[in-house]
């Protein structure tokens, strides 16, 4: 056999595809209908179904229902919803022509739901009414010219986080740290916040709506954050979506995508959300899980290569629309969980870059007793200050410096070498700093009072108090700030800035605690 026997003639190749092509005859119940060729661990591989479509829904006997996340040359695999035992082999399977959808609606808020928006708490079916939507589980976010700036405060009711790493609706901000650190506290306190100022709105303030997702987390867990709420009255205009660490990994994917369109929903109708993933760490976990299941080529520390893309696209859909669209707005305050601190592991770099700025809970300061234990040099917002009112600018400008200074100085001194004059005065300050910011759980406070107390503690007249004095005054201050009748702390608050008049009342206040510890 000679050389050029061996060599294949690319036109004849072509017409070769194209007769084969064209003599081939697909059955047309294979792209509708298909069978299962082996199921198990809530994935299923299917053969047929040659029009699958990605995030197709597929539906399986005995009423179970799929998505597909993998179309092969030959075969669909497709991740099972709820009790994948009913799947067998050989099993009819049957496309619906559908992407996979969860109903939104007014209803929802004060009702605990799994992802699929069916009630676990045990108060009945939801209520629905004619303006409730079918939203599609993913969509794509907002483009640039639906979107504007991030401007309007989301207070916190926490002072360090207020103070220093403001919020702003509209943007999507970190919480991260090791477990036990008091993520969970941070959001639920802001949820908290966010219904006691819904109870008190001024002319020209929106209410929030908040959706709490949980991510493989105990039920206990769950139910301890639904009562707490519940105990602070929190639930009226809150909605929690819950795939538990007892639920499929399928289902514990599905959860924030359905959280957030949910929020979508609310946000096209033109009023505030925020929404809390706690959190990702779990959900990166569920998906690796599937793709593995799936045979999918793994990566760094066995995650598929999308798993960056699958959190971008999530968090990309929280946003600000312009006035045009209704000037809704979607704020998210992701959480995720790291190991002995470590900040450059693969999952918490990822989300890092994908949101506006993080909050940084650091396990030393927190087993130090400062709760909560916000590292000052490890956190930022990249919104800043566009995002406080001019007032929170006014008195807490120096504030981030100086404690930054504080912590240095501190680890510095340690050590034991004799300080100069200057350098113990920048300590003691420190330590008065970080005490003014100390904040129990379940006690957000109103941003004219966050504000009324900073201004105390920047302004000196907290300095010659004992350490252990320095909360009961500051309370004390801004319960007396309330009870004048020339309103001060509500002229702050709808001024939105410090007037002269207003910072006179302050120190003739402020003056009175000076005497007494004199």
């Amino acid at each position: 056999m000679s050389k050029s026997d061996l060599t294949i003639n690319p036109e004849e190749l072509v017409q070769a595809i194209k007769s084969r092509v064209e003599k081939s005859q697909i059955s047309s119940s294979l792209t509708s209908t298909g069978k299962v060729l082996s199921a198990g661990d809530g994935v299923a591989v299917l053969s047929g179904l040659s029009e699958a479509l990605m995030g197709e829904l597929v539906e399986f006997s005995k009423n179970t229902f799929g998505m597909v996340l993998n179309l092969k040359a030959d075969e669909v695999n497709a991740v099972i919803f709820g009790d994948y035992t009913n799947v067998k082999e050989s099993d009819e399977v049957r496309s619906t022509g559908k992407i996979l959808t969860v109903p939104a609606g007014f209803g929802l808020l004060g009702r605990v739901v799994d992802p699929l928006m069916n009630p676990i708490d045990g108060k009945g079916e939801i209520k629905k009414s004619i303006n409730d939507q079918e939203m599609n589980l993913e969509s794509i976010a907002p483009g640039v010219i639906k979107r504007q700036d991030v401007r309007t405060p989301m207070q916190t009711g926490i002072k360090i986080i207020d103070a220093l790493l403001p919020i702003g609706r509209g943007q999507r901000e970190l919480i991260i740290g090791d477990r036990g650190t008091g993520k969970t506290a941070i959001a639920v306190d802001a949820i908290i916040n966010q219904a006691k100022i819904n109870k008190s709105l001024i002319k020209g303030e929106k209410r929030v709506i908040c959706i709490y997702v949980a991510i493989g987390q105990k039920q206990a867990k769950v139910a301890q954050v639904v009562g707490r709420l519940e105990e602070f009255e929190s639930m009226e205009n809150t909605l929690v979506i819950s795939a538990g660490a007892a639920d499929s990994a399928s289902l514990q994917y599905l959860a924030p995508f359905a959280a957030t369109a949910v929020g979508e929903y609310f946000m096209n109708q033109g009023e505030d959300v925020l929404i809390i993933y706690d959190d990702l760490t779990k959900h990166a976990w569920a998906y690796r899980q599937l793709s593995l299941l799936l045979r999918r080529p793994s990566g760094r520390e066995a995650y598929p290569g999308d798993i960056f893309y699958l959190h971008s696209r999530l968090l990309e859909r929280s946003a600000r629309l312009n006035d045009k669209l209704g000037g809704g707005s979607m704020t998210a305050l992701p959480i995720i969980e790291t190991q002995a601190g470590d900040i450059s592991a693969y999952i918490p770099t990822n989300v890092i870059s994908i949101t506006d700025g993080q909050i940084y809970l650091e396990p030393d300061i927190f087993y130090s007793g400062i709760r909560p234990a916000v590292s000052v040099g490890l956190s930022v917002s990249r919104v800043g200050g566009d995002a406080q009112i001019k007032a929170m600018k006014q008195v807490a400008g120096k504030l981030k410096l100086d404690l930054a200074q504080y912590r240095e100085l501190a680890a510095f001194a340690q050590f034991g070498q004799d300080l100069d004059e200057s350098t113990q005065k920048r300590l003691e300050r420190g330590k008065v700093l970080t005490e003014l910011l100390k904040q129990p759980q379940y006690s957000p406070l109103q941003v004219e009072e966050q504000i009324a107390a900073i201004w105390l503690g920047m302004n000196g007249y907290l300095d010659n108090l004992p350490l252990s004095e320095i909360d009961q005054v500051t309370k004390n201050f801004v319960r007396n700030l309330g009870k004048l009748k020339t309103q001060p702390l509500a002229s702050i608050r709808t001024d939105k800035r410090i007037e002269p008049k207003t910072e006179e009342i302050l120190k003739a206040e402020a003056d009175k605690i000076k005497q007494l510890n004199t």
